[in-house]
């Protein structure tokens, strides 16, 4: 794979190339008329379906091809080349792909530890701090060892942007199981199942419900991957072999450089129910931590019922790492004084054994020798979620031994060192959080939970400074982060921890986390905080100055986009920007772009396309995983796509404030595909609603997808209550819409939606096999390739089930303004989908009928027929391009990777818009070997652009769009070439796109 891209100098080339001119069909206006949910989505796009362009490569060019090979590939291709029209990987299109790899044993690499002059220190990683999304991780660091507390969103992410490696990570516990402390699990386990040629694995340790998530994450992530995955504490599946108390440390980890232990965590709750932690499995602490394979039931209650006090997501851990003693220095003028020649009797001395003098008839024993032994460090890591967890931990006799009043024996005192809080703020302040705390006297205190510090500096500071770039340079596509109205909070807790006590609050010292904070651990000498590390502060205004330093034209540049916002489509009147005597005019087929029917009169407050993310696979520092925000503005919103992160990135967009009112305001989320990187941020988006809309009446968020995703999320929710209802995309695909609107029309003379008894009628066996068959049977186009090509799910349609949900969608449209939301096959993996959004028809001042935009999501695919006839005349196009470099120099082995995991180049995606006469063209989901901007010409680019993470399109704005383009290479022309070389670029992308 070739790692430098040509650097293009001449700016009229690297700008504009000759454009041939293309017309655009105009859309039809359609007049105002009653219809049913069906007859409305099954109008969305025309029934004709007109062959694309072939998009196949020259198969004699693919030997050129310079990617390394990976396994099953040339099986793969030969398949391909049977089918040349089709140009796709009709294996993995089928989910067969997956038999021709090797099964994988992800074993643990067994590293030599060193105890003697190991540095170490525990950090805060800081993940989710900026934006408050997710629980903050943090690192124990060793030589050869590195340990992990929480993988919340972002984590990988996080990694990458401060070279954290990920293939030193040995084991990950988590404080809690649940979506903000587990959040980024699942990318994180693919990533490290990718890497290399044989991929990797770590443990993973949680309290018993962490079986819950691991069941669910089945669904998507090979079991290889998750065969190290351990729970410990009381049981929650019914395995319980005692009903006494689980107060007792469990001991994870014992080596030579650290012992990690676990002390569970449970609430109390008032009404004196009987509590999971009086349950254990056994009384050996040896024989507490169990397997992940063990089967998981229902929730455990002592009556046979569901406990409605104790559920899984309860249970919190307070991790102990506990590090040797130091021994002390040994003397050797002590050691000759009392007989003895140096060799191996020194050595036995230093190991802790008595020798016999040489000289004297006397024992020496190491105390005479030796000097005092250093008692090892200690580590708290204390995540005290709630009032009722704190209950419980004040009444912990467990601890007892690390108290300063500890009245037992001596030798069985422990001293902590270092205490982390990864609680809520509000909790921490508590008057009865602060006297525990006290309770560990001189310890050094670090307060990492939300609302604490560090928000004024963006965690991934590599993607600020590309926002803050683009925002200068066109502020209309690229408003400010909304991180920085975070500055202007005001912080619960202060530098140092108010104490009612004045002596006390001396000996108690607290501070608040930074991110990178390290407390050091090894060397003893240097024992304590270390802020060399922390990030400065950045402010945008020292960003815009390296800008204008390193490119002094964007100052012109900047002023002719502000001067497009002042321009009719039909101005003629030249742009010029001079560069070295070199002048750029913008070229005559900006003015010959026809203005769609739907674009007549439009309100800024209409629609909005928000792209959260914008890379493919896995997150890196400067794209996040894929996620689009349909802003509706006071109509609500839509979310396509929910990849890892997209909660945070809501947050930078929104602001913290916006982006709860976003989530509030959610009426679908709509999934492509059960691909990881699409995905694994719905749970943390669902979680954050239930909370935010709790004790205010609302109807559950609609998620539609893929049956896969049904699995995923019908086994999360035994782990946390997600508030949703699932409806699958087969069932909102244009022939799925027609079967159920024939059946219905056949049992009633009037509309299946028209009656609340109509569902009564419909509960019929009959009726059940009738709608099954026909969703079956027309679900694709008769000869259709997918009808061969794509696996359909076999189970049948429960009318019962799915109709009241059909009722639900209408109501959610209609609420959003919106005429059709219909799914469509693509040709990816099994259950696969692309997206139609049409909003409804409107009147102007006069009367007139203005048609309602319409917008295409691709989802992941190769171009094909489905796609281009569902982009008929739509408004904009949101197409991938994961795998391209549109020179010809390295396109040939690019289209062999684009058919292999069946992606689309960036020239097959423009192809597929011009084709279908769309009016926009946004190219999105990038590979990550492209960082910042793909590398490609402009042969007709005149109707596309190129997405970017925070990208704000406005609906009003489309006919400026593609002007942009030419100013956004040249804000990055030092910067188009591949500069992410990090593990993790590639890892994951053969697992998890």
């Amino acid at each position: 794979m070739p790692m430098l891209m040509p650097q293009v100098t001449n700016l009229r080339l690297l700008f504009f190339s000759p454009f041939p001119h293309l017309s655009f069909p105009s859309l039809s206006l359609k007049p105002l008329r009653p219809r049913t949910l069906f007859t409305a989505l099954a109008s969305s796009y025309g029934k004709r379906h007109r062959p694309i362009p072939n998009q196949s490569p020259n198969p004699g060019a693919r030997n050129k091809t310079t990617l390394r090979e990976s396994i099953g590939r040339d099986k793969a291709m030969e398949e391909t080349k049977e089918t040349e029209t089709a140009g796709f990987n009709k294996r993995r299109a089928e989910g067969n792909d997956k038999n021709d790899r090797p099964k994988k044993n992800l074993q643990r690499k067994v590293r030599t530890l060193n105890p003697i002059n190991t540095l170490s220190y525990v950090q805060v990683l800081g993940t989710g701090m900026d934006t408050q999304d997710t629980s903050p991780s943090v690192l124990l660091f060793f030589d050869k060892q590195r340990f992990i507390f929480n993988a919340g969103e972002g984590l990988q992410r996080f990694c990458t942007e401060h070279k954290i490696k990920l293939s030193k990570i040995d084991h990950i516990f988590l404080s809690r199981v649940c979506s903000e402390t587990a959040g980024g699990l699942p990318g994180l386990l693919l990533t490290l199942a990718g890497m290399g040629e044989e991929g990797m694995s770590v443990n993973v340790w949680g309290p018993s419900d962490l079986k819950y998530l691991i069941d669910a994450m089945r669904c998507f992530i090979p079991n290889a991957a998750m065969v190290h995955t351990r729970s410990f504490g009381p049981s929650v599946g019914g395995l319980m072999a005692s009903q006494t108390k689980f107060t007792e440390p469990i001991v994870l980890v014992d080596d030579e450089v650290v012992k990690i232990s676990a002390i569970v965590l449970q609430p109390i709750f008032s009404n004196g129910a009987q509590l999971l932690n009086e349950l254990s499995i056994t009384q050996n602490p040896t024989e507490k931590v169990f397997n992940d394979r063990v089967d998981v039931s229902k929730p455990f209650s002592p009556n046979g019922k569901n406990s409605p006090t104790g559920k899984p997501g309860d249970m919190s851990v307070i991790y102990v790492c506990e590090l040797p003693e130091i021994k002390g220095k040994f003397d050797p003028e002590k050691a000759k004084a009392l007989g003895l020649k140096p060799g191996s009797k020194y050595r036995e001395l230093q190991l802790g054994n008595s020798v016999k003098s040489d000289f004297q008839n006397i024992t020496v024993h190491p105390s005479d020798v030796m000097d005092p032994s250093i008692p090892g460090p200690i580590v708290f890591l204390v995540d005290c979620p709630t009032e009722s967890h704190l209950q419980e931990l004040l009444s912990m006799q467990c601890l007892s031994s690390y108290y300063v009043d500890f009245s037992g024996p001596p030798e069985n005192a422990n001293v902590v060192t270092c205490v982390i809080h990864l609680g809520p703020a509000s909790l921490i302040s508590s008057p009865n959080y602060q006297s525990w705390m006290r309770r560990f006297g001189s310890a050094q205190h670090i307060m990492a939970g939300h609302e604490r510090k560090n928000v004024e500096i963006p965690i991934l500071r590599s993607s600020a400074r590309i926002a803050a770039r683009l925002n200068y340079l066109c502020p209309q596509f690229f408003p400010a982060p909304g991180f920085w109205s975070l500055q202007h909070l005001d912080c619960l807790a202060p530098e140092s921890t108010p104490s009612s006590e004045g002596s006390v609050s001396k000996v108690c010292e607290s501070i608040s986390a930074e991110n990178l904070l390290k407390f050091t651990l090894r060397p003893y000498a240097r024992l304590g905080l270390d802020r060399s590390v922390i990030p400065s502060q950045v402010a945008s205004s020292e960003i815009i100055d390296e800008l204008l330093s390193e490119i002094p034209e964007v100052v012109d540049a900047a002023q002719c986009v502000s001067q497009l916002w002042h321009q009719s489509t039909e101005t003629k009147e030249e742009i010029r920007l001079t560069h070295d005597d070199k002048v750029i005019v913008e070229e005559p087929w900006f003015d010959e772009n026809t203005l769609p029917s739907c674009l007549e009169n439009i309100r800024r407050d209409d629609l909005e396309i928000v792209l959260l993310g914008t890379g493919s696979s896995q997150p890196s520092k400067y794209r996040n995983v894929s996620s689009i925000h349909i802003n509706l503005f006071s109509k609500g919103g839509l979310l396509l796509d929910c990849g890892e992160g997209t909660l945070g990135q809501l947050k930078r967009r929104y602001g913290v404030e916006g982006a709860d009112n976003a989530v509030r305001d959610l009426r679908c989320i709509w999934i492509s595909h059960i691909h990881a990187d699409h995905h694994t941020g719905l749970a943390r988006i669902l979680t954050l609603r239930r909370d935010l809309l709790k004790g205010v009446p609302h109807e559950p968020l609609l998620v539609v997808g893929p049956r896969k995703l049904k699995f995923f999320l019908d086994a999360y929710q035994r782990l946390e209550d997600l508030d949703m209802q699932f409806l699958d995309c087969k069932h909102t695909t244009e022939a799925s819409l027609h079967a159920f609107e024939g059946v219905t029309e056949t049992n009633k003379d009037h509309s299946f939606l028209g009656s609340p008894t109509s569902f009564e009628d419909l509960r019929d066996k009959n009726t059940d096999r009738q709608v099954a068959h026909k969703v079956d049977s027309t679900l694709f186009a008769k000869g259709s390739r997918m009808q061969s090509y794509w696996k359909r799910p076999g189970s049948p349609v429960d009318s019962n089930v799915v109709f009241p949900i059909l009722k639900s969608l209408q109501k959610v449209l209609e609420e959003a303004g919106l005429e059709a939301l219909m799914s469509f096959p693509v040709i990816h993996c099994p259950q696969a989908f692309g997206v139609v959004l049409r909003a409804s028809e409107r009147l102007n001042s006069v009367g007139k009928v203005i048609p309602g935009w319409k917008i295409v999501y691709s989802g992941d695919t190769r171009p094909c027929p489905e796609l281009t006839e569902a982009s008929r005349g739509a408004t904009v196009l949101i197409h991938e391009a994961s795998d391209d470099m549109y020179f010809a120099t390295f396109e040939d082995g690019m289209v062999d990777e684009a058919i292999a995991r069946n992606h689309s180049t960036t020239k097959e995606a423009i192809e597929v818009g011009n084709s279908a006469g769309v009016f926009r063209i946004i190219l999105t989901h990038f590979s990550q070997r492209y960082p910042k901007i793909p590398v490609f010409d402009e042969t007709h680019m005149h109707k596309t652009c190129i997405g970017f993470d925070m990208m704000s399109i406005n609906i009003a704005d489309l006919p400026v769009l593609p002007k942009v383009l030419p100013y956004l290479k040249l804000l990055f022309r030092n910067e188009m070439i591949i500069d992410e070389s990090d593990e993790v670029v590639d890892a994951a992308a053969s697992v998890a796109s």
